[in-house]
This record gives structure tokens, C-alpha cells and sequence, in this order.
């Protein structure tokens, strides 16, 4: 066995510092900004999520995620949407990675390629768009989301997509925002989407039934009706004297990615626990009172998602580990020693890509109330298990105006 010359010592250092350049996680980067956000301190949360935004690279997508969402939670809705838009952007791009990058994931690890998304989180961004420009009462500018948001559907679709990565809360919400502008047709069309990719969501009997009416289609009426035969249909919800008030509840927070167990070169979602399980609504001078419901689950599709690419992902850590060790090999019968290092630096930095978009909330729920023309003080107050009351609470004055819908996002931070 050689002694290592100079300059393959160099070579060492150089392979060894960027190979483990590599292992300087995205979880580590953002740990410390969303706790800042979970503990309700949102400027220094969003000073360092800035941060980390505004530096160009291949993990710029997802700390634009991160911030976009950070700013839509701080209510600062005109920022939030120029940052998404960047991120929009960038996810609309065609694949494509260097010959290098691909190089160095192959002898290193899938973090050091560019992150592209998951697919329902691409189609997300253009709800989250929407979200902020409801918010912002511009409600023609989140119409152009849901035609933006569509058009990304269709072509996902071409692709193969599966149901699930389809994102029917994003297709729910298009048909809404169709709704309120009267665009009954639209409206259809988009509820019977969502009805097909989630039959599940607890509004879409209703819905169905009602806009197949709007929309004078009559068949469509008549088959619904014969499919929720227990569904009573209600004369109000054809009353053009009155509007509706829709709030969006962003429920806890998305699963967190970690290194599998025993498997430090595969990731692995560990779910977040939430203190806040829903949202109860009390409206001055209305009787009752309304509680949230539960029409995405963003943590059982977020992990449904990792457990399909395993297959795929295997298949390219064995590829990869059988690569290093072609290289292992080729430096070995130079020196043993530098070889033996090679290898090693190169499985010590083939580590699981933790990338993610880490501020999603757990689930997407939604409470909706029709009521007469007004402006109207609303309570909203968070509620755990057993609908004990948490800290998670906001009191807000919304205005409801004939045949349209007030939107309201609200964002639990416990």
C-alpha cells in the first residue's frame, strides 16, 4: 500500500467536502424557521425562510415553498403571491439536470439534484395562489389560477397521473371560485372532477345537485338526485337573496421527512401532532353554530406519494451504490488506502433526500354558511379532541354580498 501523495490527498479533501456538502440537510436548514413559525414568533420565521429564498440553487424551489406559505400564514397575501409565483415558475420548468449534478447524486446522494416537486404539491401552489388572491379581493385574479390550475390537471392527467396526485381539494376549490362568479357551467364541470378523483368530500352530494341544476343540466340533475336519494334538497340553496361565507381552515401541520430507521439512505414521513382538530364558527346574531370539515387530507397523500416512488427510489440507490463501488475500485488499485476513503466518503454522504414542503398544513377543511346580504362578525375558535378550545382563535368581520361567496383563510399554528 502506497503512501497518498499530495496531490490525491487534495483529491480526497476535495471529493470528501463535497460529497458531505451534501449532507447539510434541508430539515437542518429549516428546523429552526418553522419552529420560529409554530411558536407564533412569524418575523424572525420570515427573515430566515428569506433568507434561504433568495439564494439561487438547486433547493430553491422548496425554500420558496416554505416561504410563500410563511408569508400567506403572516397575512401578507401580495408578497406570498409573487413568491409562489417564482416557485410556479421554476416547477413549470422541464426536468432537466447536468451531467454533473447527475454525477454527484449518482456518487453522493439524491439531495444534490434539483428538486422539481411531487405533483400534488405543484398543483397546490396555484390553490395557495388563489387562497391569497381571494384573500386580497381579487377575485378575477384567482379565476385566472383555477383556468392556470386546470390546465396543469389536464396535462398531469395525459401524463399518467394517479387520482390521488390530482389534487382535489385544488379542483374543489376551482369549482367554488366558478360558483361564486356565476359561472354555473364551470362550477359543474369542476365538482364533478373533484367528485371523481375524492368521492369522499362531504359537500359534493349538495353541490352536485345544485349546480347540475345552475346549469341546466338536466340529466345530470336527475342522475344525482337518484344517487343521493337521502340528499333533501333545500329550496335555499337556489335563493338569490342570499350569499355564503366559505372558510378555508388549513388544519396542523404536513408530515416531517426523516432518515428511515436502519435505512439512512431512505426517507420516511413521520406525521405531526396537532393540538387543533378543527374550527368552530359562531356568527353574531345567527343562531348555532358550525364546525369544520374535512375535504383534503395532505398528510395521508403526502406519504401515499413516498410509499409509490420506493420502488423507483430503490432502484436508484442500487444503481448508485454499485457505481461507487466502480469508482471505489478504479482508485483503489492506485492506493488502497485513498480508494478505501473514496468509498467510504462516498456512502457516508448517500443520505435521504429529506426535501419537502414542510409548512403545508395536516388537512384541508371548510366551513360554509349561507346567509342574507350584511356584514357579519364571525368567531372562529379552534377545537381539539373532544372539541376542547385551543389557542388557535381569530374574530373577523366578513361581508356577504347576494349570489356571491366570502372567502376567509384561516391557518391554525398549534
Amino acid at each position: 500500500m502506497g503512501f497518498i501523495n499530495p496531490k490525491s490527498f487534495l483529491l480526497l479533501v476535495c471529493v470528501f467536502s463535497v460529497l458531505m456538502g451534501g449532507c447539510a440537510t434541508y430539515q437542518n436548514k429549516v428546523a429552526g424557521p418553522r419552529s420560529s413559525i409554530k411558536n407564533g414568533q412569524i418575523s424572525e420565521g420570515l427573515e430566515k425562510f428569506r433568507a434561504l429564498a433568495e439564494t439561487p440553487g438547486d433547493d430553491q424551489l422548496v425554500y420558496l415553498l416554505d416561504y410563500g406559505t410563511a408569508l400567506q400564514i403572516a397575512g401578507q397575501y401580495k408578497l406570498s403571491n409573487e413568491i409562489f409565483l417564482k416557485a410556479d415558475a421554476i416547477a413549470d420548468l422541464n426536468d432537466f439536470h447536468s451531467v454533473t449534478n447527475i454525477t454527484m447524486a449518482t456518487l453522493g446522494s439524491e439531495s444534490m439534484i434539483q428538486y422539481k416537486g411531487e405533483s400534488y404539491e405543484k398543483v397546490l401552489i396555484n390553490a395557495f395562489l388563489a387562497i391569497n388572491y381571494l384573500m386580497l379581493g381579487q377575485p378575477d385574479e384567482a379565476l385566472v389560477e383555477t383556468r392556470r390550475l386546470n390546465e396543469k390537471l389536464t396535462k398531469m392527467k395525459m401524463d399518467g397521473r394517479a387520482p390521488y396526485e390530482l389534487n382535489p381539494f385544488a379542483k374543489y376549490l376551482s369549482a367554488l371560485i366558478w360558483e361564486s362568479d356565476r359561472k354555473f357551467d364551470d362550477a359543474y364541470i369542476a365538482f364533478d372532477e373533484a367528485y371523481k378523483l375524492d368521492a369522499t368530500n362531504p359537500f359534493l352530494s349538495k353541490d352536485l345537485i345544485r349546480s347540475a341544476k345552475n346549469a341546466r343540466r338536466d340529466d345530470s340533475y336527475r342522475q344525482w338526485k337518484k344517487d343521493f336519494a337521502n340528499e333533501k334538497e333545500d329550496p335555499t340553496w337556489y335563493d338569490r337573496s342570499k350569499g355564503e361565507v366559505v372558510i378555508i381552515f388549513q388544519q396542523g401541520w404536513g408530515p416531517e421527512k426523516h432518515m428511515m430507521n436502519g435505512q439512512y439512505r431512505y426517507p420516511a414521513l413521520r406525521p405531526v401532532s396537532s393540538q387543533t382538530q378543527q374550527i368552530t364558527v359562531k356568527i353574531d346574531d345567527v343562531e348555532g353554530e358550525y364546525r369544520s370539515e374535512r375535504v383534503y387530507d395532505i398528510e395521508q397523500v403526502a406519504i401515499k406519494t413516498l410509499n409509490e416512488d420506493y420502488g423507483a427510489l430503490i432502484a436508484r440507490r442500487v444503481g448508485a451504490f454499485a457505481a461507487k463501488a466502480v469508482v471505489a475500485d478504479q482508485v483503489r488499485q492506485k492506493n488502497k488506502l485513498l480508494g478505501d476513503l473514496t468509498w467510504l466518503a462516498m456512502n457516508l454522504s448517500d443520505q435521504a433526500d429529506l426535501r419537502q414542503w414542510s409548512l403545508l398544513p395536516q388537512t384541508m377543511q371548510l366551513v360554509r354558511i349561507r346567509l342574507k346580504p350584511g356584514t357579519y362578525k364571525v368567531h372562529i375558535q379552534g377545537t381539539g379532541w373532544g372539541q376542547t378550545p385551543t389557542d388557535d382563535r381569530a374574530d373577523v368581520d366578513l361581508k356577504v354580498s347576494a349570489e356571491h361567496k366570502s372567502f376567509y383563510n384561516f391557518r391554525s399554528l398549534h
